[in-house]
């Protein structure tokens, strides 16, 4: 949304405002595209770069306004959630080492940004999703205290309702509730930026969407939240499922998620895209307007459509059309590559950025209409496998065409990404260093999130999923300071994890959040019996509607066992006879020494975790066993 002052529409007369602003943008815009005012034969390249703040213990670190005042740089800026900061690089002209030097910036710019954290003893991280964000995390609580953020999520709250389901499937389940759309700030990305001639727009557009899908598959990074392990590029579902506007009904009537691929191709010029976008999606936010930007063009003045620019900026396509002005005052287009993933490293990133440029000049040079060699389901499709399984899929190429992964980028789209970027001239040290990480990383089948998913799977049945995350971001972390591709990281070892403090764990990184439960009026003996199979010495009750009502224990039962007589059976019993109608209690987010002091205290075995009045899991002596044998098994040498 860039430095605009915006709000949130509330009433009709502001939204009625807004949309006469917006639709005198668009005449303004079809004005300045009808006399030429667009910038042409100008190719300037650029990025953004986004990156989260972590603690000692790898944890997400609210403190991205402090930092932002520290460091004193003008190209840096605040996120949604308290933890997220985006880096901007400078635009470079698309040609011989641009590529390079956008890589030094960035990096120059992130050990700036390192230096000034150490300072708040933090750290950063490039992820798609970092691996230890916690439910808490992206709470409301937690957003950037910025009009702008707030106005947008008190927009999708208006229109969705108080309550955020998010349902997600891969090897695991994700299907959690929650009070707002800060889960989107889980997510950081590197978006790339190409200008465009604007007669052009059409066939580059059409190309990006394109090569989405293979070019997504080669940079996946994100395939674990919560702990649970998801999709290859799970921002790709979370964005969508986070900023969805939608309410379920009984009825089959098409609705379009504001986190889009689009819905066709881009038959004529841009404005499809932008008109498509006011006609499916209605305005979120409002803001000021200092200029009539229809009365500008008139007067031979170039706009800043800022109406159409804060539209624009509350739909997000993977591959978004942005309107800007240069320097010499000139309007022009580019395209916004928002793909891909934040990390592994700075030089994965620039990988990922130059194939997808060098594709997009290959093939703007080889083929005059894409359109007419894929369709857009395939296209669509192969994008959204490519986000589930990553180099693992087969995706459908020109002419029906079927390839794996591996196959299409190597044999195909390598050849032509190197051809494109021989066309800009650009160095044959930059094409060679970049597009090799590309081949490598596809011929050994390691992205980002393989190394994950393997880490992960390493040590699942041998540490807590906490130690497993942090090991996860730790690594990462070492691995991006050495800006080594992720192709070459190698699998962790879980006692180098340093400077683990169990005492500040906090009961959601112990806890057992996979519990068997019973409901009031069961019968004692289901209970009974529920406990000898699955070896359980207390079960969580919860009522009909799924709330937490109670606890059984195993020395419950017992004294049952010895008191019942011939005429009261245990089988006579229902659970809500025997169960802790009020036991002790403990919140996900409250300190695990906050736990055992209150274990200690009352001399008891177990904890229930409850939240909002629901059950979220369980905390027993079984998780403190399990957790002094990892610390025993850690520092016994």
């Amino acid at each position: 949304m860039g430095d605009f002052n915006v709000k949130l529409a509330k009433s009709k007369s502001e939204i009625k405002k807004f949309t006469k602003n917006l639709l005198k943008d668009v005449q303004a815009f079809e004005l300045m595209l009808k006399d030429d005012w667009f910038e042409k034969g100008v190719s300037k390249i650029g990025a953004e770069q986004e990156f989260c703040l972590v603690d000692k213990n790898y944890k997400p670190l609210p403190l991205n306004l402090e930092v932002l005042k520290k460091s004193g740089m003008d190209n840096l800026s605040p996120e949604l959630a308290r933890f997220n900061l985006e880096t901007n690089a400078s635009p470079q002209d698309f040609t011989g080492n641009a590529l390079s030097k956008m890589e030094k910036e960035i990096n120059q710019d992130l050990k700036k940004i390192e230096k000034v954290a150490k300072k708040f003893d933090a750290d950063i991280i490039l992820t798609g999703i970092l691996p230890t964000v916690r439910k808490f995390d992206v709470e409301r609580d937690k957003i950037t205290p910025i009009d702008r953020y707030f106005a947008l999520m008190d927009a999708l709250r208006d229109m969705r309702g108080e309550e955020f389901l998010i349902n997600i499937h891969g090897i695991d389940e994700l299907n959690i509730k929650l009070n707002s759309g800060m889960i989107e700030a889980a997510n950081t990305g590197f978006q790339v930026h190409l200008q465009v001639d604007p007669q052009d727009f059409a066939k580059r557009y059409n190309i990006a969407q394109t090569i989405a899908g293979p070019v997504l598959a080669s940079a996946v990074n994100s395939p674990l939240l919560f702990g649970k392990r998801l999709w290859r590029e799970t921002r790709i579902a979370l964005f969508q499922q986070a900023i969805d506007t939608r309410v379920s009904d009984e009825h089959l009537r098409d609705r379009h998620p504001r986190v889009t691929f689009g819905t066709d191709w881009v038959k004529n010029d841009v404005t499809d895209i932008f008109k498509e976008d006011i006609l499916r999606y209605r305005v979120l936010l409002g803001a000021d307007f200092e200029e009539d930007s229809l009365r500008m063009v008139y007067k031979g003045q170039t706009p800043v459509l800022k109406a159409l620019t804060v539209h624009n900026s509350t739909v997000y396509r993977w591959n978004r059309p942005v309107y800007g002005i240069s320097g010499n005052g000139k309007p022009h287009l580019r395209i916004e590559a928002r793909m891909f993933p934040a990390g592994p490293s700075v030089l994965d990133e620039m990988a990922n950025a130059a194939f997808w440029l060098g594709l997009m000049e290959g093939y703007a040079d080889q083929i005059d209409n894409i359109t007419k060699l894929i369709t857009f389901d395939q296209v669509k499709a192969n994008f959204y496998a490519a986000a589930r399984g990553g180099m693992t899929k087969q995706f459908t190429w020109f002419n029906d065409k079927r390839y794996y992964a591996k196959d299409l980028i190597l044999n195909e789209l390598l050849p032509v990404a190197e051809k494109g970027l021989k066309l800009r001239k650009i160095s044959k040290k930059d094409i060679d260093r970049y597009l090799n990480v590309i081949r490598e990383r596809v011929e050994k089948q390691t992205s980002g999130s393989s190394w994950m998913l393997k880490t992960y799977n390493d040590f699942k049945d041998r540490a807590s999923k906490e130690e497993i995350l942090s090991t996860i971001t730790m690594y990462t972390i070492k691995n991006q300071k050495e800006n080594l591709p992720a192709h070459l990281w190698k699998i962790p070892k879980l006692k180098d994890l340093p400077h683990w403090h169990p005492a500040k764990l906090l009961v959601e990184e112990v806890m057992k959040t996979d519990v068997l439960s019973a409901q009031p009026d069961d019968i004692v003996e289901f209970v009974a019996d529920m406990m000898g199979w699955a070896k359980l010495r207390y079960v969580p009750i919860e009522d009909e509607q799924g709330m937490f009502a109670g606890l059984v224990t195993a020395r419950a039962i017992l004294k049952t066992l010895r008191q019942q007589t011939a005429e009261k059976k245990l089988k006579d019993l229902k659970v809500k006879d025997i169960m802790l109608q009020k036991p002790f209690t403990i919140k996900p987010e409250q300190k695990l020494s906050d736990a055992i002091k209150l274990m200690d205290e009352h001399k008891i075995g177990s904890l229930p975790v409850v939240q909002n009045g629901k059950l979220v899991g369980m905390l027993t002596e079984t998780e403190f066993f399990h957790l002094s044998r990892r610390l025993f098994e850690r520092f016994k040498d």
